[in-house]
């Protein structure tokens, strides 16, 4: 990784709902604007189940999630010290299996199911609100997957 770049690692949560499809977005805790679930990848942790980790700790979901990236987006993350760095967030499929109704933060966050239109436009970042558009058109068949790749295969995330 070089210098001045962070990544982070993000689940994006979506259910079926009679056929439609639906993407579960959470505030941030300081600017509660509309964001995805995401965190810093920790030592020894799979990308994939650090990404399943944060969508039960900062939204209450448990499911499955992709082993591999279906996309990334950037955006400028604010430090503790008030800097701003740029930061790429690889972005994981999280198909919700359920909703817990106690989680470490449920009382700091919002959280809202939302057609895939609704939830591009609520959110900031240019390049999710493109991605989540992207696999809204997969869904319902208008598009194929980049490169016509097949799917990441999606497994049941084990979250402690």
């Amino acid at each position: 990784m070089k210098k001045g770049r962070r990544v982070q690692l993000a689940a994006l949560p979506f259910r079926l709902v009679d056929g439609q499809l639906q993407i579960l977005l959470i505030t941030s805790r300081e600017t509660r604007r509309w964001v995805i679930p995401k965190g810093w990848p920790e030592r020894r942790v799979p990308p994939h189940v650090q990404a399943a980790r944060e969508a039960h700790e900062e939204a209450g979901l448990i499911g499955r999630i992709a082993t591999e990236p279906v996309g990334q987006y950037r955006y400028l993350k604010r430090l503790d010290d008030g800097s701003l760095r740029p930061c790429q967030v690889d972005v994981f499929l999280f198909d919700v299996t359920e909703e817990l109704d106690d989680w470490p933060e449920r009382h700091e966050r919002e959280k809202r199911w939302m057609t895939p239109q609704e939830a591009a436009q609520a959110v900031v970042e240019g390049s999710l609100s493109e991605l989540i558009l992207a696999i809204a058109r997969i869904h319902a068949g208008s598009a194929p997957p980049a490169g016509d790749e097949p799917q990441p295969p999606l497994v049941v995330a084990t979250v402690h």
